[in-house]
């Protein structure tokens, strides 16, 4: 191919972003992966992967350098991560920071998975709910004045106002779905939204029902010590490096190994302390305060403190700002930015680098790939969640897993020989 053709060939590679947790990648994630790129006719996938803590406040099963690689090996070309301030947040703000990320990145389609299947359903509805935004709100006030939670009170009130015969509201993946389609209006961005239907189990389906296909719920469920093998539903890859994180380290990442670290931050805590911290509204961590105190496990610990008002997920927000110790007042100066002001840059194949390579002029947000002195202030809510998630770890493995933050990023992968390297 002579140089023009290979120049052409290069500025108009054509990607698809893909906003994943991975914890951890299993079948459907391949299926979602490779239907997004195929689709979309995509030359490159961008996959805006959350880091240590998860959209449902809860630390991911293995840290993020290991999700890194799995990403890669399942055909990702580039593994963005999802800021801390943006990955544990509810829908509309986990879905503004990753859309942001993948507009900064020139990324030509967003494909997210969802219980519809069909786009077009998706824009239908948002078409309609922009001209009841008034009537939504409303109904979302009353329904929350009646004790029900955000989440339920806003997919209620798009119930009541909307006609969601054809796109069921009350599922999170659609929830979710209609989040990152305002995200990309509200950037005016050019991407195009695509939806991949999820086949064979739900999001919070806690059982396998023989298919090869599981939801990350009922893997990690196995990962518990369910008298089952993960192997039907996770690639081989996925296998060996959950069982390789277990040799190295001794232990997959959960809430109960933080619970002793949670007891003693809330017990040392004043009133005045945790009412500072992120999410701690209207008592709540009062509430924590006192069930704390008399729990056995994690499990215990959010029975008693769950509400009607507030979900087994918003409590587990709650509590990882806790153990992070994230202020209101931290997060804010983060979010009042509106989108997140660079990239982190966690992985990459060699068509990633011949992408970045292509746009690099028409980024204009700063690409992070190390940690150095001009940028430890700006990561540092993300550098204090990898010391946090390494707490419950042995002093030698916790240095072990902080010093990746500093000198693995970025791991590059070699698709051919199926390599990694660092950079």
């Amino acid at each position: 191919m002579c140089e023009i053709s290979k120049y052409w060939r290069c500025i108009s590679l054509r990607s698809v972003g893909v906003v994943v947790e991975y914890n951890p990648l299993h079948n459907g994630h391949v299926f979602h992966l490779t239907s997004s790129k195929n689709s979309t006719n995509a030359d490159v996938v961008i996959a805006v992967m959350s880091g240590q803590f998860l959209q449902r406040g809860e630390p991911a099963v293995v840290p993020k350098h290991v999700r890194t690689k799995l990403a890669l090996q399942a055909g990702a070309d580039l593994v963005i991560e999802l800021p801390y301030s943006y990955s544990t947040q509810h829908a509309s703000i986990f879905a503004k920071g990753a859309i942001s990320i993948l507009d900064s990145l020139k990324c030509d389609y967003v494909c997210f998975g969802s219980e519809e299947g069909k786009i077009e359903t998706f824009y239908e509805l948002i078409k309609q709910k922009k001209q009841l935004t008034s009537s939504i709100n409303t109904s979302i006030r009353t329904f929350l004045d009646e004790g029900l939670s955000y989440p339920a009170a806003y997919s209620t009130a798009l119930q009541k106002n909307l006609d969601s015969s054809k796109l069921d509201v009350s599922l999170p993946n659609n929830i979710l779905g209609i989040h990152y389609l305002e995200a990309i209006e509200h950037f005016d961005s050019r991407m195009e939204g695509r939806t991949i239907q999820r086949i064979a189990a739900n999001y919070h389906d806690e059982e396998t029902n023989h298919h090869s296909i599981a939801s990350a719920t009922a893997i990690r469920k196995i990962l518990k010590g369910d008298n089952q093998s993960i192997s039907d539903f996770v690639p081989s890859f996925t296998k060996d490096s959950i069982e390789d994180y277990i040799n190295e380290y001794g232990v997959l990442h959960s809430w109960n190994e933080y619970l002793p670290f949670l007891k003693y931050k809330l017990m040392t805590s004043t009133k005045e302390e945790l009412e500072e911290i992120y999410e701690a509204v209207e008592g709540l961590e009062r509430r924590v305060l006192h069930s704390v105190l008399n729990c056995l496990n994690f499990e215990e610990l959010m029975t008693s403190i769950k509400t009607k008002r507030y979900t087994w997920t918003r409590i587990q927000r709650l509590l990882t700002h806790i153990l992070t110790n994230t202020s209101k007042k931290e997060m804010s100066a983060i979010l009042e930015k509106d989108r997140v002001p660079y990239i982190r840059l966690l992985g990459m194949s060699s068509m990633g680098k011949t992408y970045l390579n292509s746009k690099k002029k028409l980024i204009e947000l700063p690409i992070y790939t190390t940690i150095n002195q001009q940028n430890q202030k700006e990561l540092s809510t993300d550098l204090k969640a990898t010391h946090t998630y390494a707490s419950m770890l042995s002093l030698h493995n916790q240095q072990k897993l902080i010093k990746t933050e500093y000198s693995l990023y970025p791991i590059i992968y070699d698709e051919n020989s199926n390599q990694f390297s660092r950079s």
